[in-house]
């Protein structure tokens, strides 16, 4: 199969639940790719703050010309166009863009198969943890989401840190705790906000309120302060959310960095390396836990090799900002994700008049 054609169209979604004062939306870029059977295959990447512009630049003006004509093959595709694209940088815009074209080519390769069936579907359900973005919250907001969460039936949270007050993070920790019970897992994410020297205060402050694990302590790409801190703390230490190349995780593992890998199948450049990151993660005996976007991350946690957990952030997945079209690709019971019955990726994204190819959020 050859591909004859790619449109893509971009849309800013509202989120209900802003995730601070300068993040009040995301952006969804969705991308359509015909085969010259006639085939058209449905794919997306996304961005919660900033970069769509030039992710859409990217797609029109350099990644349509490298891909029309040539072959639909999702790992031959996805390599020579990181070849081709590489002069503007190995990750970040590209790995985004990239992962447009690739869902959407996965989205083919399926066929009238469910994604998890197609990659080896190794269990029914996955494990999914409440999560919020909810630095700007206050306490009582935070307690009220917690008690949302524990309404809901999740097995585990996540909350973010990183606050100037060390003593206002141990406040609003001890206050989750104290909502969720002592069975259910809690988690903390810091968004790269500590120093080595912080993150060691902090970790011990926090650590009394039983942590499974601590998100992104340090600034993602600083490999040594990361394995230097794992090393001195005895909380697990997750990261990969902004890692976007095969290569840097390889870096990380090797390094000893990380207890936990999440990969974001956006940033990423969609589920070609992801896939490739997982092998990787297993060959270290480290556990892929995905970041963020459910919608497809769930559908590949359920045929991970090593036993993986779901992250929904509250309001925030696809089709709770109503930019999917029941049936959806996932649900979402009791802390417990299984997959629908559908094709390929199951995104059949809502159409809308604001769709525009070359402006997020419509003309």
């Amino acid at each position: 199969m050859r591909v004859t054609g790619m449109r893509v169209s971009a849309r800013t979604v509202p989120l209900p639940r802003p995730w601070g004062p300068d993040v009040p939306a995301n952006h969804l870029i969705v991308c359509e790719v015909q085969l010259d059977d006639g085939r058209v295959g449905t794919g997306f990447t996304w961005t919660p703050s900033i970069g769509a512009q030039a992710v859409l630049a990217l797609l029109e003006h350099d990644i349509r010309a490298a891909l029309v004509g040539g072959p639909a093959h999702p790992e031959v595709v996805w390599d020579r166009l990181w070849r081709h694209l590489r002069e503007a940088g190995g990750g970040g815009i590209t790995t985004i863009a990239l992962a447009a074209v690739d869902t959407a080519l996965w989205d083919l390769r399926c066929g009238d198969a469910a994604l998890p069936d197609v990659l080896g579907r190794r269990r029914e359900s996955v494990t999914v943890y409440g999560s919020g973005v909810n630095r700007h919250y206050t306490l009582q907001e935070l307690v009220e989401q917690a008690k949302r969460w524990v309404a809901a039936g999740y097995p585990a949270v996540k909350i973010k840190v990183g606050l100037d007050d060390l003593s206002e993070d141990v406040r609003r920790v001890a206050a989750v705790r104290e909502v969720i019970g002592p069975d259910t897992l809690l988690m903390i994410d810091a968004n790269q906000r500590w120093d080595l020297f912080r993150a060691r205060r902090a970790i011990a402050a926090l650590e009394p309120y039983g942590l499974h694990w601590v998100e992104e302590p340090l600034p993602a790409d600083d490999i040594p302060a990361q394995a230097q801190l794992r090393q001195s703390v005895n909380v697990p230490i997750a990261l990969g959310e902004s890692v976007y190349t095969v290569y840097e995780f390889r870096d990380l593992l090797a390094a000893g960095a990380c207890d936990v890998v999440q990969p974001n199948v956006a940033r990423v450049g969609g589920i070609t390396p992801f896939l490739r990151i997982a092998e990787l993660a297993r060959t270290f005996g480290v556990p892929v836990h995905p970041h963020l976007l459910p919608d497809v991350s769930g559908q590949l946690a359920l045929a991970l090799p090593m036993e993986p957990m779901v992250e929904e952030v509250e309001d925030a997945s696809f089709a709770a900002l109503g930019v999917l079209a029941p049936p959806y690709p996932v649900r979402i019971d009791d802390g417990e994700l299984r997959s629908g019955g559908h094709r390929g990726l199951g995104l059949r994204f809502t159409p809308t008049s604001d769709d525009d190819p070359t402006v997020p959020g419509g003309a």
